[in-house]
């Protein structure tokens, strides 16, 4: 009987033990997400300053612009400035996509977007500055894995000139203001495809009514409960049915529709979408 008590002892504080280390492991498992969730909205609140929170002035023309990250951080990327703010004739507009999500996508995100800058401040030439951005995402892309597709252009308020490539991209679309619409599909393969890449730049002019809508993939793969996607054909619809109204009314009426749609859903990709309107 006293042998018995004694493995009976020994076996209740063995398990008080066992409870012990089991509810000390677990204290250090959510400090360790406590940790990186803070890790995580200190990377986001950082990401949020390489991409303009209000839209620069242009003349005879309005941007609005939105992005919903499916995650803490984003891979997705969209800007509008002036790479010389005393020359208000050279607007850069650019929207890009990282493959991937959640923190190697941002970090990617971040290089591309001061990459961006610091050419375009040399005012080198939009095919110069695609071909040198490519090289320098193919050094970086693991052989192609993390490549970025992307449409960079280049506007000039006086002439109201638009110059653009799309490297690999969801094309943009041009509604004009009698209603027809056209795609930006000129220009190449993704960034960090391949480092010889020739890219074709495309002109256009933008007339006053004029409504340019630069998105993301995850614009028309947003799905519902159902697993439906919101697709090419109901985001096109959305575009036909543009009011006559100004960047950010329009912004506010495209992603109302797919919200109608998606609902509550929760989203696998980046949402991102920016309207140049041209008055």
């Amino acid at each position: 009987m006293l042998v018995m008590s004694g493995l009976n002892a020994f076996d209740v504080r063995f398990e008080i033990v066992a409870a012990g280390l089991f509810l000390l492991l677990l204290s250090l498992e959510l400090a360790d997400k406590v940790t990186m969730k803070r890790d995580l909205e200190i990377a986001r609140e950082i990401q949020t300053w390489l991409v303009p929170s209000q839209p620069p002035e242009v003349a005879g023309a309005n941007i609005a612009f939105a992005t919903r990250p499916q995650n803490s951080v984003a891979g997705d990327y969209y800007d509008a400035f002036y790479p010389n703010p005393e020359d208000r004739e050279r607007l850069m507009v650019v929207i890009a996509d990282v493959a991937g999500k959640s923190v190697p996508a941002a970090l990617i995100m971040a290089t591309l977007q001061a990459s961006l800058r610091t050419i375009a401040g040399e005012n080198a030439a939009l095919s110069d500055l695609v071909a040198r951005l490519n090289r320098y995402a193919c050094a970086h892309s693991l052989n192609g894995l993390r490549f970025t597709t992307a449409v960079l252009s280049e506007y000039n308020p006086v002439s109201r000139n638009l110059t653009y490539v799309n490297a690999g991209h969801n094309a943009p679309i041009l509604r004009r203001a009698n209603g027809t619409l056209e795609t930006l599909e000129v220009g190449g393969l993704p960034l960090g495809i391949e480092s010889g890449e020739k890219y074709e730049t495309a002109s256009l002019e933008l007339k006053p009514g004029d409504a340019l809508i630069f998105f993301t993939d995850g614009v028309v793969e947003a799905f519902n409960e159902t697993g439906e996607e919101f697709g090419n054909e109901r985001w096109l619809s959305a575009i036909r049915n543009l009011p006559d109204w100004d960047a950010q009314q329009t912004l506010q009426f495209l992603m109302k529709r797919v919200d109608e749609f998606a609902g509550a859903t929760r989203q696998s990709d980046d949402i991102t979408c920016l309207v140049f309107r041209s008055r």
